[in-house]
Protein backbone atom coordinates (compact mmCIF):
# COMPACT_ATOMS: atom_id res chain seq x y z
CA UNK A 1 0.00 0.00 0.00
CA UNK A 2 2.80 2.44 0.79
CA UNK A 3 4.24 1.94 -2.66
CA UNK A 4 0.80 2.55 -4.14
CA UNK A 5 0.19 5.68 -2.07
CA UNK A 6 3.65 7.19 -2.30
CA UNK A 7 5.53 9.37 0.17
CA UNK A 8 7.37 12.67 0.19
CA UNK A 9 11.07 12.05 -0.31
CA UNK A 10 12.22 14.78 2.06
CA UNK A 11 11.16 17.24 4.72
CA UNK A 12 11.68 20.07 2.23
CA UNK A 13 9.36 18.35 -0.24
CA UNK A 14 6.63 18.10 2.38
CA UNK A 15 7.05 21.73 3.46
CA UNK A 16 6.94 23.09 -0.09
CA UNK A 17 4.01 20.87 -1.09
CA UNK A 18 2.01 21.72 2.04
CA UNK A 19 2.86 25.40 1.68
CA UNK A 20 1.89 25.19 -1.99
CA UNK A 21 -1.51 23.86 -0.98
CA UNK A 22 -1.98 26.79 1.37
CA UNK A 23 -0.53 29.54 -0.84
CA UNK A 24 -3.20 30.57 -3.28
CA UNK A 25 -5.50 33.37 -4.34
CA UNK A 26 -6.41 33.99 -0.70
CA UNK A 27 -2.79 34.83 0.14
CA UNK A 28 -1.91 36.90 -2.88
CA UNK A 29 -5.10 38.94 -3.19
CA UNK A 30 -7.52 38.09 -0.39
CA UNK A 31 -5.05 38.92 2.39
CA UNK A 32 -4.00 42.35 1.01
CA UNK A 33 -7.65 43.26 0.43
CA UNK A 34 -8.66 42.30 3.97
CA UNK A 35 -5.65 44.15 5.37
CA UNK A 36 -6.50 47.27 3.36
CA UNK A 37 -10.14 47.32 4.45
CA UNK A 38 -9.51 46.43 8.10
CA UNK A 39 -6.94 48.85 9.41
CA UNK A 40 -3.77 47.68 7.68
CA UNK A 41 -1.22 46.92 10.39
CA UNK A 42 -3.98 46.40 12.98
CA UNK A 43 -5.36 43.58 10.84
CA UNK A 44 -1.85 42.17 10.32
CA UNK A 45 -1.21 41.93 14.09
CA UNK A 46 -4.53 40.18 14.76
CA UNK A 47 -3.97 37.85 11.79
CA UNK A 48 -0.53 36.78 13.05
CA UNK A 49 -1.95 36.15 16.52
CA UNK A 50 -4.64 33.86 15.10
CA UNK A 51 -2.11 31.95 12.97
CA UNK A 52 -0.01 31.21 16.06
CA UNK A 53 -2.68 30.72 18.71
CA UNK A 54 -5.55 29.12 16.77
CA UNK A 55 -4.44 27.78 13.41
CA UNK A 56 -1.10 26.24 14.35
CA UNK A 57 -2.62 23.73 16.83
CA UNK A 58 -5.24 22.71 14.23
CA UNK A 59 -2.49 22.22 11.63
CA UNK A 60 -0.59 19.96 14.03
CA UNK A 61 -3.76 17.98 14.71
CA UNK A 62 -4.55 17.37 11.05
CA UNK A 63 -0.99 16.37 10.10
CA UNK A 64 -0.72 14.08 13.14
CA UNK A 65 -4.00 12.37 12.22
CA UNK A 66 -2.80 11.67 8.69
CA UNK A 67 0.64 10.42 9.64
CA UNK A 68 -0.66 8.19 12.42
CA UNK A 69 -3.33 6.55 10.27
CA UNK A 70 -1.36 6.66 7.00
CA UNK A 71 -4.65 7.26 5.24
CA UNK A 72 -6.90 9.88 3.69
CA UNK A 73 -9.46 11.80 5.85
CA UNK A 74 -12.07 9.01 5.72
CA UNK A 75 -9.55 6.33 6.71
CA UNK A 76 -7.94 8.57 9.32
CA UNK A 77 -11.17 9.43 11.15
CA UNK A 78 -12.44 5.85 10.89
CA UNK A 79 -9.22 4.14 12.02
CA UNK A 80 -8.28 6.52 14.82
CA UNK A 81 -11.83 6.49 16.23
CA UNK A 82 -11.78 2.71 16.62
CA UNK A 83 -13.71 2.08 13.38
CA UNK A 84 -16.59 4.43 14.13
CA UNK A 85 -18.86 4.83 11.10
CA UNK A 86 -20.04 8.21 12.37
CA UNK A 87 -16.52 9.62 12.43
CA UNK A 88 -15.88 7.96 9.08
CA UNK A 89 -18.72 10.07 7.68
CA UNK A 90 -16.98 13.17 9.03
CA UNK A 91 -13.98 12.07 7.00
CA UNK A 92 -16.29 11.69 4.04
CA UNK A 93 -17.29 15.33 4.44
CA UNK A 94 -13.59 16.22 4.50
CA UNK A 95 -13.22 14.46 1.13
CA UNK A 96 -16.36 15.82 -0.52
CA UNK A 97 -15.46 19.37 0.49
CA UNK A 98 -12.10 19.62 -1.37
CA UNK A 99 -13.71 17.84 -4.34
CA UNK A 100 -16.29 20.64 -4.62
CA UNK A 101 -13.74 23.36 -3.81
CA UNK A 102 -11.66 22.02 -6.72
CA UNK A 103 -14.67 22.71 -8.95
CA UNK A 104 -14.89 26.46 -8.40
CA UNK A 105 -11.11 26.79 -7.98
CA UNK A 106 -10.64 25.23 -11.43
CA UNK A 107 -12.96 27.83 -12.95
CA UNK A 108 -11.05 30.68 -11.28
CA UNK A 109 -7.72 29.20 -12.43
CA UNK A 110 -8.98 29.21 -16.02
CA UNK A 111 -9.84 32.90 -15.69
CA UNK A 112 -6.35 33.60 -14.36
CA UNK A 113 -4.82 31.75 -17.32
CA UNK A 114 -6.87 33.88 -19.72
CA UNK A 115 -5.82 37.11 -18.04
CA UNK A 116 -2.20 35.94 -18.07
CA UNK A 117 -2.34 35.24 -21.81
CA UNK A 118 -4.12 38.53 -22.58
CA UNK A 119 -1.51 40.47 -20.58
CA UNK A 120 1.27 38.62 -22.37
CA UNK A 121 -0.28 39.46 -25.75
CA UNK A 122 -0.42 43.16 -24.90
CA UNK A 123 -4.16 43.42 -24.32
CA UNK A 124 -3.99 44.97 -20.85
CA UNK A 125 -6.19 47.87 -21.97
CA UNK A 126 -8.96 45.43 -22.86
CA UNK A 127 -8.71 43.68 -19.47
CA UNK A 128 -9.05 47.05 -17.74
CA UNK A 129 -12.41 47.74 -19.38
CA UNK A 130 -15.36 47.40 -16.94
CA UNK A 131 -17.18 44.92 -19.20
CA UNK A 132 -14.12 42.70 -19.85
CA UNK A 133 -14.61 40.23 -17.01
CA UNK A 134 -18.29 39.61 -17.78
CA UNK A 135 -17.47 38.98 -21.44
CA UNK A 136 -14.62 36.61 -20.64
CA UNK A 137 -16.48 34.41 -18.14
CA UNK A 138 -19.41 34.04 -20.54
CA UNK A 139 -17.28 33.16 -23.57
CA UNK A 140 -17.54 29.56 -24.92
CA UNK A 141 -13.80 29.68 -25.69
CA UNK A 142 -13.31 29.26 -21.94
CA UNK A 143 -13.72 25.51 -22.33
CA UNK A 144 -10.55 25.17 -24.40
CA UNK A 145 -8.56 26.78 -21.60
CA UNK A 146 -10.40 24.60 -19.10
CA UNK A 147 -9.10 21.47 -20.81
CA UNK A 148 -5.59 22.94 -20.88
CA UNK A 149 -5.75 23.77 -17.16
CA UNK A 150 -7.00 20.31 -16.25
CA UNK A 151 -4.27 18.75 -18.40
CA UNK A 152 -1.62 20.64 -16.43
CA UNK A 153 -3.11 19.72 -13.04
CA UNK A 154 -3.73 16.07 -13.84
CA UNK A 155 -0.36 15.78 -15.53
CA UNK A 156 1.24 16.77 -12.20
CA UNK A 157 -1.04 14.44 -10.24
CA UNK A 158 -0.25 11.54 -12.59
CA UNK A 159 3.35 11.70 -11.41
CA UNK A 160 2.25 10.69 -7.92
CA UNK A 161 3.42 12.15 -4.63
CA UNK A 162 7.18 12.21 -5.20
CA UNK A 163 7.50 12.70 -8.96
CA UNK A 164 4.37 14.80 -9.40
CA UNK A 165 3.24 16.86 -6.42
CA UNK A 166 6.62 17.20 -4.73
CA UNK A 167 8.58 17.86 -7.90
CA UNK A 168 6.11 20.52 -9.07
CA UNK A 169 6.19 22.21 -5.66
CA UNK A 170 9.99 22.31 -5.70
CA UNK A 171 9.89 24.15 -9.02
CA UNK A 172 6.81 26.36 -8.72
CA UNK A 173 7.16 27.53 -5.12
CA UNK A 174 10.70 28.99 -5.44
CA UNK A 175 9.66 30.69 -8.69
CA UNK A 176 6.60 32.10 -6.94
CA UNK A 177 8.72 33.51 -4.10
CA UNK A 178 11.22 34.99 -6.56
CA UNK A 179 8.57 36.72 -8.67
CA UNK A 180 6.80 38.04 -5.59
CA UNK A 181 10.02 39.44 -4.18
CA UNK A 182 10.93 41.10 -7.50
CA UNK A 183 7.50 42.76 -7.71
CA UNK A 184 7.76 43.99 -4.11
CA UNK A 185 11.18 45.52 -4.80
CA UNK A 186 9.81 47.23 -7.91
CA UNK A 187 6.76 48.65 -6.11
CA UNK A 188 8.98 50.06 -3.37
CA UNK A 189 10.61 52.31 -5.98
CA UNK A 190 7.29 54.04 -6.80
CA UNK A 191 6.51 57.51 -5.50
CA UNK A 192 4.25 57.55 -2.42
CA UNK A 193 4.70 53.79 -1.88
CA UNK A 194 5.90 54.66 1.64
CA UNK A 195 2.35 55.75 2.52
CA UNK A 196 1.12 52.24 1.80
CA UNK A 197 4.02 50.74 3.75
CA UNK A 198 3.22 52.90 6.78
CA UNK A 199 -0.47 51.97 6.63
CA UNK A 200 0.49 48.30 6.41
CA UNK A 201 3.25 48.14 9.04
CA UNK A 202 2.50 50.84 11.63
CA UNK A 203 -0.46 49.63 13.72
CA UNK A 204 -3.28 51.77 15.01
CA UNK A 205 -4.78 49.48 17.64
CA UNK A 206 -7.88 51.67 17.97
CA UNK A 207 -9.00 50.20 14.64
CA UNK A 208 -9.32 46.69 16.08
CA UNK A 209 -12.99 45.81 16.38
CA UNK A 210 -15.24 42.78 15.88
CA UNK A 211 -15.07 43.15 12.09
CA UNK A 212 -11.27 43.15 12.08
CA UNK A 213 -11.19 40.13 14.39
CA UNK A 214 -13.70 38.18 12.29
CA UNK A 215 -11.93 39.01 9.02
CA UNK A 216 -8.49 38.09 10.40
CA UNK A 217 -9.68 34.76 11.78
CA UNK A 218 -11.51 33.81 8.58
CA UNK A 219 -8.49 34.76 6.48
CA UNK A 220 -6.01 32.88 8.70
CA UNK A 221 -8.08 29.69 8.83
CA UNK A 222 -8.86 29.56 5.12
CA UNK A 223 -5.37 30.65 4.07
CA UNK A 224 -3.70 27.69 5.78
CA UNK A 225 -5.95 25.10 4.04
CA UNK A 226 -7.49 23.97 7.32
CA UNK A 227 -10.64 21.87 7.24
CA UNK A 228 -10.04 20.74 3.65
CA UNK A 229 -8.47 17.36 4.46
CA UNK A 230 -5.30 18.45 2.65
CA UNK A 231 -3.04 18.40 5.70
CA UNK A 232 -4.49 15.06 6.84
CA UNK A 233 -3.71 13.56 3.43
CA UNK A 234 -0.29 15.18 3.14
CA UNK A 235 0.42 14.07 6.71
CA UNK A 236 -0.16 10.49 5.57
CA UNK A 237 2.64 10.98 3.02
CA UNK A 238 4.97 12.47 5.65
CA UNK A 239 7.86 10.34 6.91
CA UNK A 240 7.68 9.13 10.51
CA UNK A 241 11.38 9.94 10.78
CA UNK A 242 10.68 13.67 10.56
CA UNK A 243 9.43 15.93 13.36
CA UNK A 244 5.92 17.26 12.86
CA UNK A 245 6.30 20.43 14.94
CA UNK A 246 9.31 21.82 13.10
CA UNK A 247 7.89 21.03 9.66
CA UNK A 248 4.45 22.42 10.50
CA UNK A 249 6.05 25.58 11.83
CA UNK A 250 7.86 26.01 8.49
CA UNK A 251 4.66 25.46 6.51
CA UNK A 252 2.83 28.10 8.58
CA UNK A 253 5.78 30.48 8.30
CA UNK A 254 6.05 30.05 4.52
CA UNK A 255 2.34 30.58 3.96
CA UNK A 256 2.28 33.62 6.22
CA UNK A 257 5.39 35.06 4.58
CA UNK A 258 3.73 34.92 1.16
CA UNK A 259 0.65 36.65 2.53
CA UNK A 260 2.82 39.29 4.23
CA UNK A 261 4.82 40.09 1.10
CA UNK A 262 1.64 40.11 -1.00
CA UNK A 263 0.39 42.84 1.32
CA UNK A 264 3.71 44.62 0.91
CA UNK A 265 3.12 44.46 -2.84
CA UNK A 266 -0.54 45.40 -3.24
CA UNK A 267 -1.02 48.10 -0.57
CA UNK A 268 1.99 50.28 -1.52
CA UNK A 269 0.99 49.88 -5.19
CA UNK A 270 -2.55 51.10 -4.45
CA UNK A 271 -1.28 54.13 -2.51
CA UNK A 272 1.40 54.87 -5.12
CA UNK A 273 -1.08 54.95 -8.01
CA UNK A 274 -3.78 56.80 -6.08
CA UNK A 275 -2.54 58.63 -2.93
CA UNK A 276 -6.12 59.63 -2.09
CA UNK A 277 -7.49 56.07 -2.36
CA UNK A 278 -10.45 55.15 -0.17
CA UNK A 279 -9.50 51.65 0.97
CA UNK A 280 -13.00 51.07 2.32
CA UNK A 281 -14.33 51.36 -1.22
CA UNK A 282 -12.34 48.29 -2.30
CA UNK A 283 -14.43 45.22 -2.97
CA UNK A 284 -14.52 42.44 -0.37
CA UNK A 285 -14.21 39.91 -3.17
CA UNK A 286 -10.79 38.58 -4.14
CA UNK A 287 -12.28 37.70 -7.53
CA UNK A 288 -13.42 41.26 -8.14
CA UNK A 289 -10.02 42.62 -7.13
CA UNK A 290 -8.07 40.26 -9.40
CA UNK A 291 -10.17 40.59 -12.50
CA UNK A 292 -11.56 44.12 -12.26
CA UNK A 293 -9.51 46.41 -10.03
CA UNK A 294 -5.94 45.17 -10.54
CA UNK A 295 -5.95 45.34 -14.38
CA UNK A 296 -7.01 48.98 -14.03
CA UNK A 297 -4.27 49.53 -11.46
CA UNK A 298 -1.63 48.01 -13.77
CA UNK A 299 -2.86 50.06 -16.72
CA UNK A 300 -2.44 53.26 -14.70
CA UNK A 301 1.26 52.38 -14.35
CA UNK A 302 1.72 53.23 -18.03
CA UNK A 303 1.97 56.90 -17.05
CA UNK A 304 5.49 56.28 -15.75
CA UNK A 305 6.36 52.83 -17.17
CA UNK A 306 4.81 53.04 -20.60
CA UNK A 307 2.24 50.58 -21.91
CA UNK A 308 4.79 47.80 -22.49
CA UNK A 309 6.21 48.16 -18.98
CA UNK A 310 2.76 48.09 -17.42
CA UNK A 311 1.91 44.98 -19.46
CA UNK A 312 5.08 43.24 -18.27
CA UNK A 313 4.23 43.95 -14.61
CA UNK A 314 0.69 42.65 -15.17
CA UNK A 315 2.01 39.52 -16.89
CA UNK A 316 4.42 38.72 -14.07
CA UNK A 317 1.67 39.24 -11.49
CA UNK A 318 -0.84 36.99 -13.25
CA UNK A 319 1.87 34.37 -13.75
CA UNK A 320 2.52 34.55 -10.00
CA UNK A 321 -1.17 34.07 -9.21
CA UNK A 322 -1.44 31.27 -11.80
CA UNK A 323 1.42 29.34 -10.16
CA UNK A 324 -0.23 29.77 -6.76
CA UNK A 325 -3.58 28.61 -8.14
CA UNK A 326 -2.05 25.52 -9.77
CA UNK A 327 -0.23 24.40 -6.59
CA UNK A 328 -3.44 24.82 -4.59
CA UNK A 329 -5.57 23.05 -7.18
CA UNK A 330 -3.17 20.10 -7.31
CA UNK A 331 -3.34 19.72 -3.52
CA UNK A 332 -7.12 20.04 -3.36
CA UNK A 333 -7.61 17.47 -6.13
CA UNK A 334 -5.27 14.99 -4.43
CA UNK A 335 -7.70 14.42 -1.51
CA UNK A 336 -10.44 12.52 -3.37
CA UNK A 337 -7.77 10.71 -5.38
CA UNK A 338 -6.12 9.51 -2.15
CA UNK A 339 -9.55 8.39 -0.90
CA UNK A 340 -10.13 6.27 -4.01
CA UNK A 341 -6.66 4.73 -3.77
CA UNK A 342 -6.98 3.96 -0.03
CA UNK A 343 -10.63 3.04 0.39
CA UNK A 344 -11.60 1.78 -3.07
CA UNK A 345 -8.25 0.18 -3.91
CA UNK A 346 -8.20 1.96 -7.26
CA UNK A 347 -4.96 2.33 -9.12
CA UNK A 348 -3.79 5.93 -9.24
CA UNK A 349 -4.51 6.06 -12.96
CA UNK A 350 -8.10 4.88 -12.47
CA UNK A 351 -8.60 7.33 -9.59
CA UNK A 352 -7.35 10.16 -11.80
CA UNK A 353 -9.77 9.12 -14.53
CA UNK A 354 -12.75 9.01 -12.19
CA UNK A 355 -11.79 12.33 -10.65
CA UNK A 356 -11.32 13.94 -14.05
CA UNK A 357 -14.71 12.83 -15.37
CA UNK A 358 -16.78 13.60 -12.26
CA UNK A 359 -15.06 16.86 -11.37
CA UNK A 360 -15.05 17.86 -15.03
CA UNK A 361 -18.85 17.55 -15.21
CA UNK A 362 -19.29 19.83 -12.19
CA UNK A 363 -16.69 22.28 -13.53
CA UNK A 364 -18.54 22.58 -16.83
CA UNK A 365 -21.82 23.26 -15.01
CA UNK A 366 -20.12 25.87 -12.80
CA UNK A 367 -18.60 27.54 -15.86
CA UNK A 368 -21.96 27.64 -17.65
CA UNK A 369 -23.61 29.16 -14.56
CA UNK A 370 -21.79 32.45 -15.07
CA UNK A 371 -23.93 33.88 -17.84
CA UNK A 372 -24.11 31.03 -20.34
CA UNK A 373 -27.20 29.14 -19.05
CA UNK A 374 -30.02 31.07 -17.42
CA UNK A 375 -31.29 28.57 -14.86
CA UNK A 376 -27.75 27.76 -13.68
CA UNK A 377 -26.99 31.48 -13.39
CA UNK A 378 -30.10 32.05 -11.22
CA UNK A 379 -30.28 28.74 -9.43
CA UNK A 380 -31.55 29.77 -6.00
CA UNK A 381 -32.10 32.75 -3.72
CA UNK A 382 -31.00 32.93 -0.08
CA UNK A 383 -29.88 35.68 2.24
CA UNK A 384 -31.75 38.07 -0.03
CA UNK A 385 -29.35 37.39 -2.93
CA UNK A 386 -29.89 35.49 -6.17
CA UNK A 387 -27.18 32.81 -6.48
CA UNK A 388 -25.68 30.87 -9.39
CA UNK A 389 -24.52 27.26 -9.26
CA UNK A 390 -20.96 28.56 -8.89
CA UNK A 391 -22.01 30.78 -5.95
CA UNK A 392 -23.77 27.90 -4.17
CA UNK A 393 -20.67 25.71 -4.32
CA UNK A 394 -18.49 28.56 -3.02
CA UNK A 395 -20.85 29.52 -0.20
CA UNK A 396 -21.59 25.98 0.96
CA UNK A 397 -18.23 24.26 0.76
CA UNK A 398 -15.76 27.12 1.26
CA UNK A 399 -17.40 29.60 3.60
CA UNK A 400 -19.65 27.19 5.52
CA UNK A 401 -18.24 23.68 5.76
CA UNK A 402 -14.52 24.43 6.32
CA UNK A 403 -14.78 25.95 9.82
CA UNK A 404 -17.24 23.19 10.78
CA UNK A 405 -14.73 20.49 9.79
CA UNK A 406 -12.05 22.37 11.73
CA UNK A 407 -14.35 22.32 14.75
CA UNK A 408 -14.85 18.55 14.40
CA UNK A 409 -11.08 17.97 14.08
CA UNK A 410 -10.59 19.73 17.43
CA UNK A 411 -13.34 17.70 19.09
CA UNK A 412 -12.01 14.47 17.61
CA UNK A 413 -8.40 14.97 18.69
CA UNK A 414 -9.42 16.18 22.15
CA UNK A 415 -12.17 13.77 23.08
CA UNK A 416 -12.22 10.75 20.73
CA UNK A 417 -8.62 10.02 19.77
CA UNK A 418 -6.67 9.16 22.89
CA UNK A 419 -4.77 12.21 24.10
CA UNK A 420 -1.64 10.21 24.80
CA UNK A 421 -1.58 8.82 21.25
CA UNK A 422 -2.25 12.24 19.75
CA UNK A 423 0.54 13.95 21.69
CA UNK A 424 2.92 11.04 21.15
CA UNK A 425 2.36 11.22 17.39
CA UNK A 426 3.19 14.93 17.33
CA UNK A 427 6.24 14.42 19.52
CA UNK A 428 7.58 11.30 17.79
CA UNK A 429 11.37 11.12 18.25
CA UNK A 430 11.18 14.02 20.72
CA UNK A 431 11.02 12.53 24.19
CA UNK A 432 10.63 15.93 25.88
CA UNK A 433 7.68 17.09 23.84
CA UNK A 434 4.89 15.44 25.86
CA UNK A 435 5.93 17.40 28.96
CA UNK A 436 6.56 20.70 27.14
CA UNK A 437 4.53 23.90 27.35
CA UNK A 438 3.63 23.52 23.67
CA UNK A 439 2.07 20.10 24.29
CA UNK A 440 0.07 21.53 27.19
CA UNK A 441 -1.08 24.47 25.09
CA UNK A 442 -2.13 22.22 22.19
CA UNK A 443 -4.15 20.02 24.54
CA UNK A 444 -5.76 23.01 26.25
CA UNK A 445 -6.51 25.02 23.11
CA UNK A 446 -7.93 22.19 21.00
CA UNK A 447 -10.14 21.08 23.86
CA UNK A 448 -11.51 24.49 24.84
CA UNK A 449 -11.42 27.86 23.09
CA UNK A 450 -10.27 26.90 19.56
CA UNK A 451 -13.34 24.74 18.76
CA UNK A 452 -15.58 27.38 20.33
CA UNK A 453 -14.09 30.05 18.08
CA UNK A 454 -14.50 27.86 14.99
CA UNK A 455 -18.07 27.01 15.93
CA UNK A 456 -18.84 30.71 16.28
CA UNK A 457 -17.29 31.40 12.87
CA UNK A 458 -19.39 28.60 11.37
CA UNK A 459 -22.61 29.86 12.99
CA UNK A 460 -21.90 33.46 11.96
CA UNK A 461 -21.17 32.48 8.36
CA UNK A 462 -24.40 30.46 8.16
CA UNK A 463 -26.42 33.34 9.60
CA UNK A 464 -24.79 35.95 7.37
CA UNK A 465 -24.72 34.00 4.09
CA UNK A 466 -28.07 32.25 4.24
CA UNK A 467 -30.18 34.57 6.41
CA UNK A 468 -28.56 37.96 5.90
CA UNK A 469 -27.59 38.96 9.44
CA UNK A 470 -24.58 38.80 11.75
CA UNK A 471 -24.58 37.10 15.12
CA UNK A 472 -23.94 39.53 17.96
CA UNK A 473 -22.28 41.94 15.54
CA UNK A 474 -19.56 39.36 14.88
Amino acid sequence: MSALRGQFSSRLGFILAAAGSAVGIGNLVGFPVMAAKNGGAAFLVVYLAFVVLVCFPVMLAEIAMGRSAQKNPVGAFYTLSGNSKHWGRVGGLAVATPFMIAVFYSVITVWIMLYLLQSLLGNLDRLAEPAAFGEIVASPSLFWYLFLTMAIVYGILAGGVKDGIEKAAKILMPLLFLMLLCLVIFVMTLDNAEAGVAYYLVPDFSKIDSTVIRSALNQAFFSLSLGMGILITYGSYFSREEKIVNSTRMVAFTDTAVAFFAGLLILPAIFAINPEVDVQALSDSSISLIFSYLPQLFLEMQSFLGYVGASIIATVFFLLVFFAAITSLVSISEIPIAWMVDEKSYSRRKALGVMGVTAGAFIILATMSLGMVGWLSSLITYGGVNKSFFDVIYDLFYDTVLPFIGFLVCIFCSYRWKRSEFINEIGLDDENFSSSLLASYITLSLGTFVPLILLLVFANNVAQIYFGYKLLGF
